[in-house]
């Protein structure tokens, strides 16, 4: 039998086989979740409107003016209710949806991922504690999240996020779920033309889907890249392999890491940031400052900060903290690169944060010759913070 065709998402030597009743579950999740998005939604505006602010105005004397005011109009109201129960089953669905053809395949993927041939290499430290950060929930409600192994050598989690991304965007991620990392690269090469980095490090890689475009943008560059996850280190190093791409994986933490001062000129991180704690992400900076060689630059990729937003669009975003196991999601979506930066030791006249359109939107834009609108990654780009050293 011909494997299913899983739409265009690349399919690696790693990405598991669905079968046609696994794959027409993946594809039921990925619609529903258009559906929540594109139509469901709209209608949290009309309820905000038309009910929950007037009954906030009335009860407090005047209108909603903060995306916490917006919460406190929101709260009980019946259709946000709705919405948000739909769309918390619907991460759920997403992931037992892309459990069923790993679980299945589980063994085949293990010896596939521990191969010998190919480049690059991967480290693993079982004395690397897993943060309380991490341990302490599911994060995006992943079960097991990125570091729970349910059996020897496992890579179970790496294949499940793997897939479980491509459907969570809606395919906008590209075939190689790379964007933020392809939109990164853009980003850098547009604000930093003369910085040719000899060495990059991505901090929280997980599969690896943003660290492979910087072996491309700097061939002659060596790429590490690392994570506190053994099972999501294991399946990116055999997807980088089987891929051709030359990069070295390690299980170390971002806060603590065992590189030498100086040793890099870029180091990067996409959505790390809403997945740590506010002290985490302080230990990371001053981590970053110390391997950062002179006039090297750390950039971190995530969605936009709340100041940048209306206070209903701030509300809105921020439903990841309370309903989708993100609880650093709403303090990192209100860091000042500044500030950040002038705690853990950098300059802060050298931090800068910016706005850079999707690297997928653009290739589609000029590939189609129709505008590429839409809402992900914040209506088409990224939001990137950083600063030089």
């Amino acid at each position: 039998m011909e494997p299913i065709e899983l739409k265009s998402q690349y399919r690696h030597a790693l990405l598991p086989e669905p079968s046609s009743e696994e794959l027409s579950r993946q594809d039921f999740v990925k619609s529903l979740k258009f559906h929540l998005a594109s139509t469901i939604s709209t209608g949290n505006k009309n309820a905000f409107d038309g009910r929950a602010a007037r009954r906030f105005e009335k009860a407090e004397g005047r209108p909603p003016e903060t995306m916490h005011d917006v919460r406190r109009a929101m709260q009980g109201d019946p259709y946000f209710n709705f919405w948000s129960a739909l769309q918390r089953n619907s991460q759920e669905m997403m992931w037992k949806s892309v459990q069923m053809p790993v679980e299945r395949q589980l063994g085949d993927l293990i010896e596939r991922a521990a191969g010998d041939e190919g480049p690059g290499s991967l480290t693993l430290d079982p004395d690397v504690a897993v943060p309380a950060y991490h341990t302490a929930v599911d994060i995006h409600c992943m079960p097991g999240g990125y570091h729970t192994e349910f059996t020897e050598n496992d890579v179970a989690n790496g294949a499940v996020y793997d897939r479980a991304v491509y459907i969570y965007a809606m395919g906008r991620m590209g075939p190689f779920n790379s964007d933020i990392g392809d939109t990164a690269i853009a980003l850098i090469k547009s604000r930093f033309p003369d910085l040719k980095p000899r060495r990059i490090l991505d901090m929280g890689c997980a599969v690896g889907h943003s660290t492979l475009p910087y072996c491309d943008a700097w061939p002659e560059a060596e790429v590490h890249a690392i994570d506190v996850g053994a099972p999501v280190l294991r399946y990116a190093h055999g997807r980088a392999r089987s891929l051709g791409y030359p990069v070295h994986f390690s299980q170390q933490n971002a806060e603590s890491t065992r590189f030498p001062d100086g040793h890099f000129d870029l180091i990067v991180s996409h959505i790390l940031v809403h997945e740590t704690s506010a002290r985490a992400i302080r230990a990371i900076m001053r981590e970053a400052r110390r391997l950062l060689a002179p006039g090297g630059v750390v950039l971190h990729g995530e969605t936009p900060p709340y100041r940048d937003l209306p206070a209903y669009d701030a509300f809105m975003l921020d439903w990841d903290t309370r309903n989708n196991n993100e609880p650093f999601w709403g303090a990192s979506h209100e860091i000042e690169p500044a500030r950040i930066a002038a705690e853990t030791g950098f300059d802060p006249d050298k931090a800068f944060e910016a706005y850079q359109p999707s690297a997928f939107e653009a290739a589609e834009q000029e590939r189609t010759k129709v505008f590429q609108g839409g809402d992900f990654g914040g209506g088409g780009a990224w939001y990137f913070w950083g600063v030089q050293k």
